[in-house]
């Protein structure tokens, strides 16, 4: 029986380290599940692992895209279950490590996202409508078409709401995320919440956005401005990246754009935490409850361990 290991959680909560340790004990490989770290150029802000831990570890969905390319959760998908086949077949188990719910969703749930009937001649003429005035007239367009998508989808995703359109027009409006109930039968899914005392895990935010900071974060900014990125690129929008960005354009200072970054980190990990504990069969595991991270470790895979042996059995009941 095919399974895979979900290890989720807010951002600075640790999963990187525990992904790692599962990884080595359990003969896997790791599948990111991080919609920055996707992306060449964009090491620091997006807390990438190491090339030290990377070294540990085969990773997958690392460093992979352009961050001048479009990207989608489909997209990902694709990706990500063509690496699961591959782990698979080379007789590892995968280990999904990482805090984008949409994303995540993707690999939990039977999520189509081919079932919007394709319009080449309206696709073409929504694409000169958003070359002639712009992609505000198409999102405007789509929030009376299909309100309940235009929430969903960012003003400036051309091709999403171009997409989105043409399902409003077809009679098939694409179906919401937290709509999809059908669990993916591809394989069995074993799934780890990790989560730290409020207190702890925003100390670990601010102390991480600080190292960032410290480590050239402005300067890898910087950089992808040079190379013709702007705020306007999906890529750029991610968190510690618009606001550098906000810093360049004067709108504030230094010190505030620093802050900023560690106030929307802070929140984001709340939203990330409430996206999570929809899940109904995650395991919870509180780091602050153990004396240090190599004793909760140790309980995590002592759990894995068991767990996948059950699961094997309750298929296997032979074995």
């Amino acid at each position: 029986m095919r399974k895979i290991i979900v290890i989720a959680g807010p951002t600075a909560v640790g999963k990187t380290k525990y992904a790692i340790e599962a990884a080595k004990a359990l003969n896997g490989e790791i599948v990111s599940c991080d919609s920055m770290q996707l992306y060449k150029y964009m090491d620091i802000g997006s807390a990438k692992p190491t090339k030290e831990e990377l070294s540990e570890v085969k990773h997958h969905l690392v460093d992979i895209i352009d961050p001048a390319q479009p990207f989608s959760v489909a997209l990902y998908q694709k990706l990500a279950k063509n690496a699961i086949d591959e782990i698979f077949a080379g007789c590892k188990i995968p280990i999904i490590a990482g805090g984008t719910g949409l994303y995540l969703n993707s690999l939990l749930y039977d999520m189509d996202f081919s079932n919007v009937s394709k319009n080449e001649e309206l696709r073409k003429s929504l694409e000169e409508d958003a070359a002639a005035m712009g992609t505000e007239f198409l999102y405007k367009k789509l929030e009376s078409l299909d309100p309940k998508a235009a929430e969903r989808i960012h003003p400036n995703n051309t091709k999403k709401i171009i997409r989105a359109i043409e399902g409003a027009y077809s009679g098939e409006k694409i179906k919401d995320f937290k709509d999809c109930k059908e669990k993916c039968k591809d394989y069995e899914t074993i799934l780890i919440g990790l989560t730290r005392n409020r207190a702890e895990l925003y100390d670990r935010i601010n102390e991480r956005v600080d190292t960032l900071v410290s480590e050239g974060l402005f300067e890898e900014v910087k950089n992808l401005l040079d190379m013709g990125l702007s705020e306007d690129d999906i890529s750029m929008k991610g968190i510690g990246y618009k606001e550098v960005i906000g810093y360049f354009e004067e709108l504030y200072t230094k010190d505030d754009a620093i802050e900023l970054i560690k106030k929307n980190t802070r929140h984001f990990a709340k939203r990330q935490l409430t996206w999570f504990k929809r899940y109904d069969d995650i395991k919870w595991m509180n780091i602050s409850d153990y004396g240090s991270d190599s004793a909760a470790i140790e309980e995590m895979i002592k759990w894995l361990k068991k767990e996948l042996e059950y699961t094997t059995k309750a298929t296997n009941p032979t074995m």
